[in-house]
């Protein structure tokens, strides 16, 4: 059955309507491409008794873009068979689009990469200003580069200062927005509409051609040897390099082809955009971002972690107890997706004030053209500032955001329970205290659960949903529903001390601190930790969370680490598993510089206007000279040493969770290291970090790691089999 339908009618204009069988969406597989060649040979011997041409699909979708599935698989002993199917894909586009006739994208849903790209190569594109229509190149954010043709036909349509920002940056642009950027040519209101003028400028324009197929059409802007873009190159070059740190081989890819393609033909530029794409597709960096974002991020939304057997739910009414900067961040989630919720705290002043924070973000929305009044003020009602916890007497599901202490939550527990129904559900946003002790205070345990949101809650995807040991499969699944359902990304752990996220993120900042007390530069930590990939070095993270914080918690830690070895009164609702938790405590070092920053030197955080940095006001933050007191003559620790150990300290806290049941899946863990504390995207999450670096090498390095800096560097036992066995994570 072909995915490409030929419709010819009565004005001798073909349509052709791509519909991919059994599929979802239309992309650029192999069937596609054998229908594609089919369909072309019949235009061409058709072309005398034709008038035009019209692309569009059948799907809610104009085309999505590549195969993933295929393009995962390309390794570098495929890659010459992966270059010339790309090439064959050119060919067929080359053809279309020097057919003799004119021919119209008519773009009737989203266009992204490769669909964009089968676009550009039809001489004029039309498009549906629908504002759920995507259109652009996101394969950067999956490791690619737009390979077929995306980025030739780009520079030579925009010039390359126009057309870069685009192919790099991977945006997608609304309907309004690529008509300004140029990469459709009409909007049009509906599907009639965007038909009808497709047809009508076939009739305007019998004898079309492409502007790279004019000898004498030159690239807007001028070459890379014109004066204005080559003093540009170098400055884009540079901006680049700063910001990918040579951990993202396809922006550089992208940079190289569109210059290089820029100096040459047309046809040559196409074949440098090939050898680039299969450079780039063939190496380890696509195959992990490929897995993380596309795979596993869709599993996820598709309900992978949820129990299975429990029907899909929505929640409309939504309680939210403290109307802090995680209450009323959690009130904008909700309402920015039309859910109602009451935000109560102790007076109606805070109440409001945690109202007046969804007010101050839909004034920016407003002001950038991305909402209108009329829905402002319709997400803004959504909100109900509230006394006490009357309110919640018709709430299906409850989030207590006061402050985190275990006492304080207690008391709120108790006095939602008594206010909201009893069938309905109770979740704490906590991000350290263990969810089953916390359960103790409520009369519903089946119905109680950890919803861990990230701050700030309006810029952050993901939430750890953490379950307790009491907590029922039916609370599970309707949580899992309501984190989809406001649009963020929920990941699944089970109940233990800092949870996943936190006790992970946890090993980063300490790590910085222990090579801070070893003697170790401070500016060198801040670089190499951003070097790596990570947003920002681990000093300057302590500094935004708050040492004073960190100082609470590693004391409550220690008291808890007291109550699980004493031999009896342990409380079980707050300890490991005996046997299960093999973590390696906070490095001796690390307690040292958090004990003397704290309670000797009095530099707490930014909050504070003192931390491991100085915060001078209207002027850039720079690191404290104090630090200095820690810094030996002999430089300690190598470069490379820093770097592997602000790394491979997170990837093994990861594995031991794991192997704990702290979290249960790869999926999870890859996913939740991304978006809960910005783990480099490169290597695909603190798991697939381990596959990137390969299982029998990283258990080497953390070998030698260990022999040098401690063992909490050594890598669990079922790690080490699976080095052993040759096997992957």
């Amino acid at each position: 059955m072909s995915g490409i339908a030929y419709q010819k009618d009565s004005d001798s204009i073909v349509t052709l309507l791509i519909d991919a069988p059994n599929e979802p969406v239309n992309t650029l597989n192999a069937a596609f491409q054998d229908d594609l060649g089919k369909v072309i040979d019949r235009l061409e011997a058709e072309r005398d008794d034709l008038r035009g041409v019209i692309v569009t699909s059948a799907k809610s979708t104009f085309f999505a873009g590549g195969d993933l599935r295929s393009l995962i698989m390309v390794r570098p002993d495929t890659a010459a068979r992966f270059f010339a199917e790309i090439e064959a894909i050119k060919a067929n586009f080359r053809r279309l689009e020097r057919l003799g006739r004119p021919v119209v994208a008519a773009i009737n849903g989203s266009a992204l990469g490769g669909g964009l790209e089968l676009a550009l190569a039809c001489h004029r594109r039309v498009c549906i200003g629908s504002p759920k229509v995507q259109i652009g190149f996101p394969e950067v954010t999956l490791g690619l580069l737009p390979g077929c043709g995306g980025i030739i036909r780009s520079v030579r349509m925009m010039g390359l200062q126009a057309a870069l920002p685009h192919l790099v940056e991977g945006k997608r642009l609304n309907p309004s927005a690529a008509l300004a950027a140029g990469f459709v040519d009409s909007l049009a209101g509906d599907k009639e509409e965007m038909l009808a003028q497709a047809r009508a400028w076939i009739a305007a324009n019998p004898n079309p051609a492409q502007p790279w197929d004019i000898p004498k059409a030159r690239i807007p802007g001028g070459s890379p040897s014109s004066p204005a873009v080559a003093a540009m190159l170098p400055v884009a070059s540079a901006m680049l390099a700063q910001k990918i740190h040579g951990n993202y081989p396809a922006p550089a890819a992208i940079l190289a082809a569109a210059v290089e393609g820029a100096q040459v033909d047309f046809d040559t530029a196409l074949r440098i955009e090939s050898r680039y794409m299969t450079r780039v597709a063939s190496g380890q960096v696509a195959k992990n971002m490929i897995g993380a974002f596309f795979f596993q991020l869709n599993e996820i939304k598709a309900g992978a972690g949820r129990p299975a057997q429990i029907d899909r739910s929505r929640v409309n009414k939504v309680g939210i107890a403290g109307a802090g900067m995680m209450g009323a961040g959690i009130a904008w989630a909700c309402a920015s997706r039309g859910v109602e919720c009451v935000l109560a705290d102790t007076s109606i002043e805070k109440a409001e004030r945690g109202k007046e924070y969804s007010a101050k973000l839909l004034s920016k929305r407003l002001a950038k053209g991305k909402t209108s009044t009329e829905q402002a003020s319709e997400t803004l009602g959504l909100i109900t500032a509230s006394v006490g916890f009357t309110g919640f007497v018709d709430r299906e599901l409850v989030i207590e955001a006061v402050f985190e202490n275990r006492e304080l939550k207690e008391q709120v527990i108790a006095a939602v329970e008594s206010a909201m129904p009893a069938e309905s559900v109770f979740a704490s946003n906590t991000s350290t205290l263990p969810i089953t002790g916390l359960a103790k205070s409520s009369a519903r345990p089946g119905q109680f659960v950890g919803l861990h949101f990230f701050s700030p809650v309006d810029r952050m995807q993901l939430v750890e949903i953490i379950r307790g040991k009491e907590t029922s499969d039916q609370t599970l699944a309707r949580v899992y529903d309501f984190v989809l359902q406001i649009g963020k990304i929920p990941i699944v752990v089970n109940d233990a001390r800092g949870f996943y996220t936190s006790r992970v993120f946890g090993t980063y900042v300490n790590e910085g601190m222990a090579l801070l007390g070893e003697g170790v530069p401070a500016a060198l930590i801040e670089n190499v930790g951003e070097q790596a990939g990570m947003p920002t070095g681990p000093l300057a993270v302590l500094d935004e969370v708050s040492l004073k914080l960190a100082d609470d918690v590693l004391h409550q830690e220690l008291a808890d680490l007291a109550r699980e070895r004493a031999p009896t009164g342990a409380d079980d609702a707050n300890a490991a598993q005996p046997g299960r938790d093999t973590r390696r405590g906070i490095p001796p070092a690390a307690i040292k510089v958090l004990e003397k920053m704290v309670h000797e030197y009095q530099r707490v955080g930014r909050a504070h206007g003192a931390g491991f940095y100085d915060y001078p006001q209207g002027a850039r933050k720079s690191l404290w000279k104090g630090l200095e007191t820690f810094a030996r003559e002999e430089q300690p620790v190598t470069a490379q040493d820093v770097h592997d150990r602000l790394l491979y300290a997170q990837a093994l806290e990861t594995l031991r969770c794991l192997q704990e049941g702290v979290v249960e899946s790869h999926r999870d863990a890859n996913i939740g290291a991304i978006f809960g504390w910005g783990f480099p995207a490169w290597t695909g999450g603190t798991v697939q970090f381990v596959n990137h670096v390969g299982v029998g090498n990283f258990v080497a390095r953390a070998g030698e790691l260990a022999q040098r800096y401690g063992e909490r560097f050594a890598p669990p036992v079922w790690v080490l089999q699976r080095a052993e066995q040759g096997l992957e994570l």
